[in-house]
Formats: C-alpha cells, structure tokens, sequence
C-alpha cells in the first residue's frame, strides 16, 4: 500500500499577500480598518474578517492568492 503524499509544489500565498494580510491586521489594530464598499460600513474588530479584507486587496492587486472559498463554514 502506498502512502499518498501532498503535492509540494511552490507557494500558494505569495508574498504580497502576506503584506496585504499584515498591513490589514495593523490597520485593524489601530481601529482605521472598515469594511464594506468604499470603508462605508462599520469598524472592523474580527481577526478573520481582517484577514479576508487583507486576500481580497492583495488579489485586487494581482497577487497570488486563491480563489474565495464559498461562503459558509464548511470545508
């Protein structure tokens, strides 16, 4: 029986995403991150929603990120 083995091929966030992410949870931090359209909706307080604020900005960018998983807590 064969052991089967994740693939290992490169990095699935690229750096910049990184950044995005990191720049994110500062801005969340010090409580200038907002969410919605434009930063018309409220403060952001949640490290999650920090988090998909961040990947959706580094894919506006082009980086490399994933695509969205659905919406829904299920994997």
């Amino acid at each position: 029986m064969a052991a089967t083995k994740k693939s290992t091929g490169g990095r699935r966030y690229s750096k910049g995403a990184s950044k995005s992410v990191a720049s994110a949870m500062r801005r969340r931090k010090k409580g200038t991150l907002k969410s919605g359209p434009g930063g018309k909706g409220g403060t952001v307080r949640s490290r999650r929603q920090a988090i998909a604020i961040g990947l959706s900005e580094a894919r506006k960018k082009g980086a490399n990120v994933p695509e969205k998983r659905s919406s829904g807590r299920s994997k």
